[in-house]
């Protein structure tokens, strides 16, 4: 009996530490995804974008492939998938950071980060045209509140200016996040016959082998970077686009979807906090207020009526930050 006692406490003493170990993973990798909007203004200044986009994938693709064949050695990809396959790594590789590393050049990390909310909105509705999915009155609620932030949240002050750059590279931000959310669309059919790892691997270096050609269109930009723009991009590579992945989805087999969601919703405040602290970027009180409509139209649409919180469409939005 006694044996028994303690063996059990130990089972919940193990289970204890893994929860608490798989929290503090995802607040690291929400942390750096967060952040990394800043390592891309900063190497853009240096680097042309879609070169950058190059750079940091090749060096992710090698490393996601060594970490396949090791854990993986068998997975194969079956013919009919291919074109699945394909168009997923070309819309959340290839079109996904062709738009937000022009986005970021043009506009400011602020910005960028603020725009990322509208995400789950986007492929919430999407997955309602597409997939005929429920729409509550909750969900149109939220999508009418989502609507008016990411308004407040783009046009800054309020305003359209066609002609500000900044609103420019907000539309590139925008392109981005529907690339992102076609092509969680695109995956959701994948989901259940490959792994986590094997999906993203494939898709990662599909989407960079189709950079090559757009990369090129910039040669003439081309120039020896500094060490501290080469820095900013191997930590794009290493930790945001690899180490980030394996600690989310080592978080997934611990934490509830509803927590990892909401871990989710925090990477754009991550994202403010860094361009006002670390590069002095400035953010107007009514962005923060499109920002903090379009958190509170998330939550209102991950809430049903038993206040549970289902997986949807967005939840992988971020994997491949």
């Amino acid at each position: 009996m006694h044996e028994n006692i303690v063996e059990t406490q130990e089972c919940v003493s193990v289970r204890e530490r893994k929860y608490l170990i798989a929290n503090i993973m995802m607040l690291v990798t929400i942390v750096l995804w967060g952040i990394s909007f800043i390592s891309i203004k900063i190497a853009v200044a240096e680097v042309p974008p879609v070169t950058l986009a190059l750079i940091r994938f090749v060096i992710a693709s090698v490393m996601l492939w060594g970490l396949l064949k090791k854990n993986e050695s068998n997975a194969k990809i079956d013919k009919a998938d291919c074109p699945r396959m394909i168009l997923a790594g070309c819309l959340g590789i290839t079109l996904y950071f062709y738009f937000e590393n022009i986005g970021v050049q043009l506009t400011t990390a602020v910005n960028a980060s603020l725009i990322v909310t509208i995400i789950p909105i986007i492929a919430i509705g999407l997955d309602v045209l597409f997939f005929r999915a429920p729409l509550s009155p909750l969900k149109i609620t939220g999508i009418a509140i989502a609507a008016i932030g990411m308004y407040l949240s783009v046009t800054a002050n309020g305003e359209l200016d066609f002609s500000s750059a900044h609103f420019v590279g907000n539309l590139f931000v925008i392109g981005a996040m529907l690339s992102w959310t076609f092509y969680t669309l695109v995956n959701k059919s994948l989901q259940n016959k490959y792994s986590g790892l094997c999906m993203t691997t494939y898709q990662t270096v599909i989407g960079t082998f189709f950079l090559l050609p757009l990369s090129l269109t910039e040669w003439t930009e081309w120039r020896i970077f500094s060490l501290t723009a080469f820095w900013h991009i191997l930590f794009l590579a290493v930790c945001c686009s690899v180490v980030c992945y394996l600690l989310y989805m080592y978080a997934l087999k611990y934490l509830d979807v509803a927590i990892t969601t909401l871990y989710l919703n925090l990477v754009p405040v991550v994202g403010v906090m860094g361009g006002y602290f670390i590069l002095g970027e400035s953010v107007l009180p009514i962005q923060l207020a499109g920002g903090l409509l379009t958190l509170l139209a998330i939550l209102i649409m991950n809430f049903d009526r038993s206040g549970k919180i289902p997986d949807h469409p967005g939840q992988r939005v971020l994997d491949n930050t």
